[in-house]
C-alpha cells in the first residue's frame, strides 16, 4: 500500500495457567523510490497491559521505556509541541484499545515492529476467552497467528472462531489438543487472504476469539512457582442458590425511543429466565419514584405474567431522581431480609440502569454515594449499568465498587438489549455467598483480594500472593462459603514439587509467569480500589500501583511508554498511554470536573479529534445542577464556535447545551476575549466563501484572521491561513505555515507545527492554540480558515469578557413549558437565563470531534436573534474596528 509492503506479520500468544503473553511482530519494506512513513497500527484488549515495544530499522533497534507519567512529561510536551499523534494508545471499540506508531523509512529500507502485551484471561459462562483483533489492512506474504496454551489441570473444549472466517478460511484454522497442551494456528496463503481470486484486498478483517476450559477434578487448583502462588477456585455441580433481585430502572425523559424499547426487550427476556425459587421487584425513577410491588415477590408463573405486563407498559417522562430510586430499592431488599420474606440461604443483588446524571431530589454525588453505602452496609452487591455516553461513568463505577459490585457500559447500538441480557446472565446463577479463601498469615505477604460476596456459575475466583520465605514450597488453604443447602468448608494443599512434575512436559512457559500474574492482578485491584478511595488512602494505593507498574514494566493509567524514534537531524519522542475508558466518555468525564479544562483541550489537540471548521474549545468549569431533561439524545460536553459561526455553550452539570448563531458580513471583526487584568485580548475577523451562494439567505462566514495580544507586555500576534506575524514593541518577525518554529523570548513562547497548528503562551495568562484548516485549493466555494483553542482559561481573571470570554464564568438556566414548535421534530420552550425570558427551540448543531467529515448532531437549546438575551448586551456590542 503506497509503496509500503508488510511482508511478515505474526501474532504469537503463549498462555500458561490463564495468563497470556502476546507478541505481535510486523516486518515491512519501503518499495518506493523515496522515504515513506510506515505505520504500525494494532488493536489490543482493554484488559491487557502493554509491557514492551521496539522497532528495528536497518539493524538498529529503538526500544520503548516505561516511565512514571510525570517523569515522561518533558517528552510528552515535546510530542505535543510537534503535533505528534503517533504512539498514542486510545480506545477504539467496546473491547479494544488502538496502539499506533509511525516512523519514516528510507527507500529500500526495512523496519520491524514488535509489541508485547499481557493479560489474565477471565472465565465467563464456563470458558476462558482470548480476543485477537485481525486487521493487517493489506495482503501479507507471511501471515501467522499461533496460540499455545499450557494448563497443568488439563485442557477441555478448545475452540476458535473468527468473524472474518469464510468457508474457505475455516479449514485454515488448525487445532491440536493433548492432555495439558493446546494449540491454535492460522496461516493463510496470499491466495486465501484475498477477498476474491483477482482482488488485492485482504479478507482478514475482524475478530478471532479462542475459548477453552480446564479439567476440574477438584473445586480448585493451587500452583506454586519460585516464591509465588496462584489459587484458582471454580467449584462445579453445586446446587444453585435462590436469588433476590431488585431492578432499579431510569425511565426519565431521556430514555425515550430506542433506549427504553431495548431496555424493555431485555427485561422481558430476563423475566423468561428467572427461576421459580427467585424473588424480584421493579423500581422506576424519573421525577418521582414508583414500584411494581411494595415488597419482593416470588417468581411464580402468575407474578411473572403480571410483571411482563408491567414492563410492557413502562413509559418515560420527567427528570432523574436516581437517589430516590436506589434508596427505595435498597429499602425493599432490607425489609425483605429483616421480615424473613426471602430464604435465609439466598443471594441478593441490586441492578440499577441509568442513562444520565441525577438532577432531581438529592443530586449531590457524594451524598448519594454515602447514603447508598450506609443503606447497603456490605450486605449485597450493587451492579450499575450506564446506558449510552451521557452517563457519569466514574460516579457509577465508584458507587458499585464501594458496594462490592461493578459497573458496565451499555453501548447504545442495535444490540443494546443483548448487552443488558448478557450482563444479567453473568450474575443470574449465584452458587455461593460470602466466599473466603484463608491463607496462613505468617507465611504469606502481598495477598490479592481473598473474600468475595458471590461466586457465580461459570466464573472463577483467582487469588495470588507472595511467600514471606521465597524458598517455601508448600501451602495449605482453608476455603469457606455459604451454599444453597449448607456451608461449604474444605482444605486444599499443594507443594512446589508436585507443580514441578506437572510442568516438566511443557515447553513454553514464559519467564516468571506466576510472579507476573500476581503483579498484574495486584495492579488491577489497586487501580480498582483507587477509584473509590480518597485522601491518604488513595495516595498510598497510587504509590503502590505505580511502583509495581514500573517494576514489572506495565503500561497502566499511572505510567507511560516513551518511544524515541530516529529522524534526519534530531530524535523525536512519542508517548504511549493507557486510556481509562472509552475516549468519548473519558473526555466527557474530564469536562464534568473542575479545573480539567487544560487537560481536555490538550488531549483534543494531541489526538486531532477536531479537524474541520473554526472551533473554540473552552468549557465552563463551574456549573449548577440541571433542571430540564427532555426526550432527546444526550450531548457530549464542549463549548465551541463553528462554521457560520455557530456558538455552542456546554453546561456539563445540566447535561445540556445552549447554542446561537452570529450572522455578520465578511470583514467584521468580533471581540472574543478581553481580560483587563492580564491584558490579554483575542479578536477574530470573518471571511466568506469565494463567491456568494445564491441559494442561501444567509451567507457562510469563517474566521480568516486572529489577533492575540498582551497589552501589558506590548506583544501582538496576527495569524492568517498564509502567515504568522509576531510584533514585540516595534520589532516584527514573520513566519509562514511551511515553517517549523520554536520561539522563546521574555513573556512569549511560540511553537509552530508545520501546516498544522501553533501554540502560543503570553506571560502568566492563558495559552492558545490556533489550528490551520486547509481545503482543496480548487474548491469552487470554500477557502482556508482558522480555529482557536483556549488552554488554561482559569488563568484569566473573573473580569474576562467578550463574545466567548463571558462563558468562562458560570451560567445557569431553567427550561419551562416545552411545547410543539413550527417543526414537529424541534419543540419550543421558555428559557429563563440571566433574568431574561426567551423563546428557544430544541435543535441540533454539529460536533466534529468524532467524525471530522460529517460531524455528529448534538442537541441544544437554540437562542434566536444572534444570541439576544443570552449574551450580555447585543451582538453588535462585540464588533470592533480592528484586531487590536
Amino acid at each position: 500500500v503506497n509503496g509500503i509492503e508488510i511482508y511478515n506479520m505474526k501474532i504469537d500468544s503463549k498462555v500458561t495457567s490463564r495468563f497470556a503473553h502476546n507478541v505481535i511482530t510486523s516486518r515491512a519494506v519501503n518499495r518506493g523510490q523515496v522515504s515513506k512513513e510506515v505505520f504500525f497500527d494494532v488493536e489490543l484488549p482493554k484488559t491487557a497491559f502493554i509491557t514492551n515495544f521496539s522497532m528495528t530499522i536497518d539493524g538498529v533497534t529503538y526500544p520503548g521505556t516505561i516511565k512514571e507519567k510525570e517523569a515522561a512529561k518533558k517528552q510528552y510536551e515535546k510530542a505535543v509541541s510537534r503535533g505528534q499523534t503517533a504512539g498514542l494508545v486510545k480506545a477504539s471499540g467496546r473491547k479494544t484499545e488502538k496502539f499506533t506508531v509511525s516512523v519514516n523509512v528510507k527507500a529500500a529500507s526495512k523496519v520491524t515492529f514488535e509489541l508485547t502485551y499481557e493479560e489474565l484471561l477471565k472465565r465467563r459462562f464456563g470458558k476462558y476467552e482470548m480476543f485477537i483483533k485481525v486487521k493487517p489492512k493489506q495482503l501479507v506474504k507471511d501471515f501467522e497467528i499461533e496460540v499455545n496454551i499450557f494448563e497443568p489441570q488439563g485442557i477441555t473444549e478448545l475452540e476458535a472462531e473468527g468473524t472474518f472466517i469464510t468457508n474457505e478460511l475455516q479449514n485454515v484454522i488448525k487445532k491440536t489438543v493433548s492432555e495439558k497442551k493446546g494449540c491454535i494456528s492460522f496461516k493463510p496463503t496470499l491466495a486465501q487472504q484475498r477477498t476474491c481470486a483477482n482482488c488485492s484486498q485482504s479478507a482478514l478483517d475482524g475478530d478471532l476469539t479462542v475459548r477453552y476450559d480446564v479439567k476440574r477434578v477438584t473445586p480448585d487448583n493451587l500452583q506454586i512457582v519460585n516464591g509465588y502462588f496462584v489459587h484458582f477456585f471454580a467449584p462445579t455441580n453445586l446446587p444453585k442458590l435462590p436469588k433476590n433481585v431488585i431492578f432499579v430502572m431510569d425511565n426519565s425523559g431521556s430514555m425515550s425511543g430506542k433506549a427504553i424499547q431495548q431496555t424493555k426487550e431485555a427485561l422481558l427476556k430476563i423475566l423468561d429466565d428467572i427461576k421459580e425459587d427467585d424473588f424480584f421487584n421493579f423500581v422506576l425513577f424519573n421525577t418521582d419514584v414508583s414500584t411494581w410491588k411494595e415488597t419482593l415477590v416470588k417468581a411464580t408463573p402468575e407474578n411473572l405474567d403480571e410483571a411482563r405486563m408491567f414492563v410492557r407498559n413502562i413509559g418515560v417522562a420527567g427528570m432523574t431522581n436516581l437517589h430516590g430510586g436506589l434508596m427505595k430499592g435498597i429499602d425493599i431488599l432490607n425489609a425483605a431480609h429483616k421480615g424473613n420474606l426471602v430464604p435465609k440461604r439466598s443471594a441478593s443483588v441490586i441492578i440499577m440502569l441509568t442513562d444520565g446524571h441525577p438532577n432531581q431530589g438529592v443530586s449531590d454525588i457524594q451524598t448519594i454515594e454515602r447514603d447508598v453505602k450506609n443503606a447497603i452496609d456490605g450486605r449485597y452487591p450493587l451492579y450499575n449499568l450506564g446506558f449510552g455516553y451521557g452517563v457519569d461513568y466514574g460516579f457509577l463505577e465508584k458507587m458499585a465498587l464501594e458496594n462490592k459490585g461493578l459497573a458496565r457500559q451499555i453501548y447504545p447500538d442495535s444490540d443494546a438489549a443483548l448487552q443488558l441480557q448478557g450482563f444479567y446472565d453473568e450474575v443470574s446463577n449465584p452458587m455461593l455467598t460470602d466466599v473466603e479463601l484463608n491463607y496462613p498469615e505468617n507465611e504469606i505477604s502481598d495477598l490479592t483480594t481473598n473474600s468475595f460476596k458471590h461466586f457465580y456459575d461459570g466464573s472463577e475466583i483467582v487469588v495470588a500472593g507472595r511467600f514471606v520465605d521465597s524458598n517455601q514450597n508448600h501451602l495449605t488453604v482453608d476455603v469457606r462459603g455459604e451454599g444453597a443447602n449448607d456451608a461449604l468448608s474444605y482444605t486444599t494443599q499443594q507443594d512446589a514439587e508436585q507443580m514441578a512434575q506437572a510442568f516438566q512436559e511443557q515447553e513454553y512457559i514464559f519467564g516468571e509467569y506466576i510472579e507476573r500474574l500476581w503483579a498484574y492482578l495486584t495492579i488491577e485491584q489497586l487501580l480498582e480500589k483507587r477509584i473509590a478511595a480518597t485522601g491518604e488512602e488513595k495516595e498510598n494505593l497510587t504509590a503502590e500501583a505505580l511502583a509495581l507498574s514500573l517494576k514489572y514494566k506495565f503500561v497502566t493509567p499511572l505510567t507511560s511508554m516513551v518511544v524515541t524514534k530516529p529522524e534526519e537531524d534530531d530524535s523525536e519522542d512519542m508517548i504511549a498511554d493507557k486510556p481509562t475508558r472509552v475516549l468519548s466518555m473519558y473526555l466527557k468525564n474530564l469536562l464534568s470536573k473542575p479545573g480539567m479544562c487544560v487537560v481536555y483541550a490538550k488531549l483534543l489537540l494531541i489526538v486531532n479529534l477536531i479537524s474541520i471548521e473554526p472551533s473554540f474549545i473552552t468549557k465552563s468549569c463551574r456549573q449548577s445542577s440541571q433542571t430540564y431533561r427532555g426526550p432527546v439524545p444526550q450531548p457530549t460536553w464542549f463549548t465551541s464556535v463553528d462554521g457560520d459561526p455557530h456558538f455552542i455553550i456546554s453546561v456539563p452539570q445540566k447535561k445540556d447545551a445552549i447554542c446561537f448563531n452570529i450572522n455578520e458580513n465578511p470583514g467584521t471583526v468580533l471581540n472574543l476575549i478581553n481580560d483587563p487584568v492580564t491584558g490579554i485580548t483575542v479578536s477574530g475577523e470573518l471571511i466568506g466563501d469565494k463567491r456568494a451562494n445564491s441559494d442561501a439567505k444567509i451567507q457562510n462566514s469563517y474566521f480568516g484572521k486572529f489577533g492575540i495580544a498582551n497589552k501589558h507586555l506590548d506583544l501582538k500576534l496576527t495569524v492568517t491561513p498564509e502567515k504568522i506575524t509576531v510584533q514585540n514593541g516595534n520589532e516584527k518577525t514573520g513566519f509562514t505555515w511551511l515553517d517549523s518554529v520554536t520561539l522563546q523570548q521574555e513573556g512569549l513562547t511560540l511553537i509552530i507545527n508545520r501546516k498544522k497548528n501553533l501554540m502560543l503562551s503570553m506571560g502568566s495568562g492563558a495559552s492558545f492554540v490556533v489550528v490551520l484548516h486547509q481545503v482543496w485549493k480548487k474548491h469552487p466555494l470554500h477557502q482556508d480558515f482558522l480555529g482557536l483553542y483556549t488552554l488554561e482559561e482559569d488563568k484569566l481573571s473573573e473580569q474576562t469578557h467578550g463574545l466567548l470570554g463571558q462563558f468562562f464564568h458560570p451560567i445557569d438556566f431553567t427550561i419551562l413549558e416545552v411545547h410543539p414548535g413550527s417543526d414537529p421534530k424541534k419543540p419550543d420552550a421558555t428559557m429563563i437565563v440571566k433574568n431574561n425570558e426567551l423563546i428557544v427551540t430544541r435543535g441540533w448543531q454539529k460536533d466534529y470531534r468524532m467524525d471530522p467529515n460529517h460531524g455528529i448532531d448534538i442537541p441544544c437549546w437554540f437562542v434566536h436573534d444572534n444570541g439576544a438575551g443570552l449574551i450580555d448586551g447585543v451582538h453588535t456590542d462585540y464588533i470592533v474596528s480592528s484586531l487590536f
